[in-house]
C-alpha cells in the first residue's frame, strides 16, 4: 500500500476514532482527521491532518467537497447514545451520513468503512438502534463499495462512557452494583476492531457486506465485573443485584443528565440495548477480515492496570457526587442568605464594621454570586470554571474575612477554617474536567 493514500476518519476525537486513525497511520495511511475540535485534537495526536468535521453543519452533499477532497476512503466512527447537550441520533446517524454517501457518489470515493453497533436494528426499541439502522440500509441502497463493522463492547487501555462504567462499578466498595446483571456481552479488543478497519481497506477486502466485530468469548455483566475487579488489584466483593424500581430513578436521571449536557452511560437507551442483544456473532468476521481477537483476559494480561486505573475507577462516582454537592452548598448557601440567614447576615458583617447599605450590598452581592456559582457548576462547559471561580470567591471572602473578623479563626465551630476543604473539593472538580 502507498503511503500516498489518504483515509478520512470521522469522529477521529473519539473512544473509537481516536485509536482507529492511529492504526491506519500506523499501517502506512495518510490520515486526515474530522472532529468537532479539531484544535484541542491536533494537540493529542500532531501528526494527522485535523479538519473541522461536526455533522450538524454537514447535512447537505455539497458540505463535504473539501474534507473528501484528495481522499482515496472514509472510516466513519460518529456515534451518540442519545439526544441532548448538543448530540443528536438523527443528525449523527442519519442527516450527516446520507449527505456523506451522497457526496463520495460524487465525488468518486468508493469505500466507505461505517461503525454502527450490535443490536443495530428495530427490534431493540431505541431511538439509536433505528437510527443506525438507517444509515446501514442507505449505505445497501447506495453505489458504494461499503463495509459495515458492529462492534460488540470494546475494550481498550483507555476507557469512555460504558468501559469506564464498568470499571467504577468493578472497583465499587464492598459490593460491585448492577442492574440486572444476566445479559451477556463479548467483548472485543480495540487492537483487534482496529485491526478489522484496516482490513477492510485492504485492496479485496469484503464489499457491500455487515460483521458484527464480536470477542471469542461470551460473558456475563457478573463475569465481566469480576475479570475488572481482579485486574484493578482489588480483593474480591459480591454481587449486589439493583432491583428494576430503583434503578428506574437512576436511569432517569441519567437521561436528565444527558439532556444537561452530561452524557451518562446509565441511561435508558444503554439498558434496552444490553438487554436486547450485545453479543452479536464471533465468527463471520474472524474468517472473512483475517483477524484472529483476543479473549479479555488476554487483553487485560497484556495490559496491566496502573493507580491511575484504580483512581480513574473509584473517583468515577465520586465526582458527580462532588459536584452535585458543591452546588447545592453554594447555591443553597446565597438561598438562606436571602432568606431565614438575611438578619443573622448582616449582624455579622455589623460586627466586622460593616453597617447599613455597605451591609446590604455585600451581603446581598454575595448570596447573589453563590447562587450564579451553584448553578453554573451544574452546566458542563462552565464546570471547570465555575469550580476555580468558587475557590477565588472563596479566597476573597476568607482575606476579608481575617480582616474584619480575625476572631473567627479560634472560633470552635471553625467557619474560617471549614471553608479550606471546599476549595480542595473545587480544586477536584476543576481538575477533573477533561472528557477524552
Amino acid at each position: 500500500m502507498s503511503s500516498a493514500r489518504r483515509v478520512l476518519v470521522l469522529g477521529a476525537n473519539g473512544f473509537i476514532g481516536s485509536h482507529a486513525a492511529a492504526a491506519l497511520a500506523e499501517a502506512g495511511w495518510e490520515v486526515r482527521a474530522g472532529a468537532r475540535d479539531p484544535g484541542g485534537a491536533a494537540l493529542r495526536a500532531p501528526a494527522h491532518e485535523w479538519v473541522d468535521a461536526d455533522f450538524q453543519r454537514l447535512v447537505r452533499a455539497e458540505d463535504w467537497s473539501a474534507l473528501l477532497s484528495g481522499v482515496d476512503a472514509v472510516v466513519n466512527c460518529v456515534g451518540v447514545l442519545q439526544d441532548g447537550g448538543g448530540d443528536s441520533t438523527e443528525i449523527a446517524h442519519v442527516a450527516g451520513p446520507r449527505a456523506l454517501i451522497a457526496a463520495c457518489e460524487a465525488q468518486g470515493v468508493k469505500r466507505l468503512v461505517h461503525l454502527s453497533a450490535v443490536g443495530a436494528e428495530e427490534a431493540a426499541g431505541t431511538h439509536y438502534a433505528r437510527t443506525k439502522q438507517q444509515t446501514e440500509l442507505a449505505l445497501e441502497a447506495s453505489a458504494l463499495d461499503w463495509l459495515v463493522l458492529r462492534p460488540s463492547l470494546v475494550v481498550a487501555r483507555s476507557v469512555f462512557g460504558g468501559t469506564g462504567l464498568i470499571r467504577a462499578m468493578a472497583a465499587f466498595p464492598l459490593a460491585m452494583p448492577v442492574i440486572g446483571g444476566g445479559q451477556r456481552f463479548r467483548p472485543v479488543a480495540m487492537e483487534d476492531l482496529c485491526a478489522a478497519i484496516v482490513a477492510g481497506l485492504e485492496a479485496g477486502a469484503p464489499s457491500r457486506e455487515r460483521f458484527d466485530v464480536a470477542g471469542p468469548e461470551s460473558l456475563s455483566q457478573d463475569e465481566l465485573l469480576r475479570l475488572y475487579r481482579g485486574w484493578l488489584g482489588l480483593k474480591p466483593a459480591p454481587i449486589l443485584r439493583i432491583p428494576a424500581f430503583l434503578a428506574a430513578p437512576v436511569l432517569a436521571l441519567g437521561d436528565l443528565a444527558g439532556r444537561l449536557g452530561w452524557p451518562s452511560p446509565l441511561r435508558t437507551t444503554a439498558l434496552r440495548q444490553m438487554n436486547h442483544d450485545v453479543e452479536g456473532d464471533p465468527d463471520i468476521w474472524v474468517e472473512r477480515l483475517g483477524v484472529r481477537p483476543q479473549t479479555l483476559a488476554r487483553h487485560l494480561s497484556r495490559h496491566p492496570a496502573s493507580v491511575q486505573d484504580v483512581w480513574h475507577a473509584r473517583l468515577w462516582f465520586v465526582r458527580p457526587i462532588a459536584i452535585v454537592a458543591l452546588s447545592l452548598f453554594w447555591t443553597l448557601s446565597g438561598l438562606i442568605t436571602f432568606g431565614a440567614g438575611w438578619e443573622r447576615s448582616l449582624a455579622v458583617l455589623a460586627e466586622g464594621g460593616l453597617h447599613g447599605r455597605a451591609g446590604v450590598l455585600v451581603a446581598g452581592g454575595g448570596a447573589v454570586v453563590d447562587i450564579a456559582l451553584g448553578m453554573a457548576l451544574l452546566v458542563r462547559p462552565w464546570t471547570a470554571r465555575a469550580a476555580m471561580g468558587m475557590i477565588t470567591v472563596t479566597l476573597t471572602y476568607l482575606l476579608a474575612g481575617t480582616v474584619l473578623l480575625p476572631h473567627y479563626w479560634l472560633d470552635p465551630l471553625g467557619p474560617w477554617l471549614k471553608v479550606v476543604p471546599g476549595m480542595a473539593l473545587c480544586l477536584f472538580v476543576a481538575a477533573t474536567g477533561a472528557r477524552r
